[in-house]
């Protein structure tokens, strides 16, 4: 089983995970680009039980009922995204991997709430909503 790293830009708040993926998707959902400051944001899911923070522990943002979004408390970086609606999984930024040149993404969610200055030219499924 592999493990992989990840961490914030001034690398206070660090995580690991062991084992694949459950999904990677990219999210096109108004708070996702909000909480990021970025016209989507890519994400990828894993097993709460594989995963744990190994430096310090993130702050957390209630941006609806039953959304908690974790972002390092000193510098910023949002790290995670965590939902009623997904008990068993946290959802990690892929851009905050320690080298996600190899993260692939599978496919699009909110596709309806895209921006219409943004132009992907994927073949990857195109859901209008969470895809679930």
């Amino acid at each position: 089983m592999s493990t992989k790293r990840g961490h914030c830009l001034c690398g206070a708040v660090s995580y690991e995970y062991d084992g694949p993926e459950n999904w990677r998707g990219h999210c096109h959902c108004e708070s996702c680009r909000r909480s990021t400051a970025s016209p989507f944001t890519t994400f990828f899911g894993v097993d709460r039980t594989a995963c744990r923070f190994t430096g310090a522990e993130p702050a957390v943002y209630r941006s609806s009922p039953g959304v908690r979004r974790l972002f390092c408390p000193t510098c910023g970086t949002p790290i995670a995204y965590e939902s009623e609606r997904w008990p068993e999984e946290t959802h990690f930024y892929a851009a905050t991997l320690e080298d996600p040149r190899d993260f692939a993404p599978e496919f699009h969610v909110f596709w309806s709430e895209r921006l219409p200055w943004v132009h992907l030219q994927d073949d990857l499924p195109k859901n209008e909503g969470s895809g679930s």
